[in-house]
């Protein structure tokens, strides 16, 4: 009952602090807009378009987190709030992706897919969008128990390529510090292998049964 109250409480602030960065930007937007602020720059549109891919890929880092912290402060009810930064994450990437579209090309498709051709790191982009989008899709309880747990489990390990990809992406786009792109990278790797410590892990009982 304990642990449904607090979800009750922190699931709620744990969305609108995701929608934080959000509304800093719209705010930031509209100060250098209609004020003449600076907040984003002399290139506000660029600017803004980054921040929203730096944000989705913050947001799967921190969803990548959540296990690994929940098994390792023994706090397991923390997994509830996976699935929200995940979805969060896909709603960034989503925001990038339009900022992108809309502002930077002003929906013109035919300079869209000449990005794709030309520029290396917009089809790494787009790649990522692609693959990010069926794990929002199956993200559900209904989808899981479609899809099975271990063919969900399979699916959503894509996570990890998506999030390199994602780093990757992030180090092409820019031209100078490239200390975001080396942290976020560092990050993801000491997941991973945090994963590939437990499945290890897991797996020695099985093989010592075998040998016996």
């Amino acid at each position: 009952m304990a642990i449904k109250k607090s979800r009750k409480i922190f699931k709620p602030l744990v969305f609108l602090a995701s929608l934080l960065p959000l509304a800093w930007l719209i705010f930031a937007l509209y100060s250098d807009t209609v004020q003449g602020t600076k907040y984003l720059t002399i290139d506000p549109t660029q600017k803004l378009d980054r921040e929203l891919g730096d944000w989705a890929l913050i947001f799967i880092i921190l969803s990548l987190s959540v296990r690994p912290l929940a098994e390792i402060l023994k706090k397991g009810e923390l997994v509830a709030y996976r699935r929200m930064l995940g979805l969060f994450a896909f709603f960034y990437v989503v925001l990038h992706f339009s900022a992108y579209l809309g502002l930077n090309l002003q929906l013109d498709i035919d300079e869209f897919f000449k990005d794709i051709t030309k520029r290396n790191f917009i089809t790494i982009g787009i790649i990522n969008v692609i693959l990010l989008t069926p794990l929002a899709i199956t993200s559900t309880k209904g989808m899981i128990k479609r899809l099975g747990g271990k063919r969900w489990q399979k699916l959503h390990m894509l996570i990890y390529p998506i999030a390199l990809l994602g780093v990757f992406h992030f180090y092409m786009m820019i031209r100078a510090d490239f200390s975001r792109p080396a942290i976020y990278f560092g990050v993801i790797l000491l997941l991973l292998g945090y994963r590939i410590w437990v499945k290890w892990r897991k797996s020695r009982p099985n093989k010592a049964a075998a040998t016996a």
